[in-house]
């Protein structure tokens, strides 16, 4: 079973994150931002993930600390549970509708950090949320992860839906991209031998 455990602590947040990729998408979150723990609710539920976050943060100054710091330790959390990535299908997406909203994402797990990120968030916060944050969370999930993502916005007008939406449609993708693919199981998915 691939799992992860991750403790980051700053002078600006205290985070303890545990993962476990197999999982039946459980969670436990507790962020001090409530639309941010909808969000990893979701993200745990749709990746079948077993996801737990703790965070204590500055949240009187903002959000961003928060939000930024736990997609560090998510994505060094992967990082650490899929290891050198032997039999992994490696490539995942969905494009996934939530109500008007339509969103895609492609992950490869190629090694790389990269984000190419097409969002068109209409207002600039969802409740206390700043939806600018959005695209820190990706940025510091990829980079740590070393994982390629694209995420493209293809119809949506309400913000909490194409959040909502991009949340899922990256769970499903992870999912696909970090299966074990029986067929390779001990194999590298890279001509290189190496990701």
């Amino acid at each position: 079973m691939r799992q992860a455990e991750i403790r980051r602590k700053t002078a600006e947040t205290d985070i303890t994150l545990s993962l476990t990729i197999e999982g039946s998408g459980k969670s436990d979150i507790a962020t001090g931002c409530g639309f941010l723990d909808h969000m990893l609710t979701l993200f745990a539920r749709h990746g079948r993930f077993d996801l737990t976050v703790h965070c204590s943060g500055d949240t009187y100054v903002d959000d961003h600390h928060t939000v930024e710091d736990i997609g560090i330790c998510l994505g060094d959390a992967f990082a650490k549970a899929l290891g050198d990535l032997r039999g992994v299908y490696r490539y995942g997406s969905c494009t996934l509708p939530m109500d008007e909203a339509l969103l895609l994402t492609a992950v490869d797990l190629s090694g790389r950090g990269m984000l190419c990120c097409e969002l068109q968030i209409p207002t600039e916060k969802v409740g206390t949320f700043d939806t600018e944050l959005v695209e820190e969370f990706l940025l510091a999930l990829v980079r740590r992860a070393n994982m390629t993502l694209h995420v493209q916005q293809l119809a949506g007008k309400n913000s909490h839906h194409i959040i909502e939406g991009m949340f899922k449609s990256l769970a499903r993708s992870l999912r696909q991209a970090a299966a074990i693919d029986p067929a390779f199981a001990q194999e590298i998915p890279s001509t290189k031998g190496v990701l």
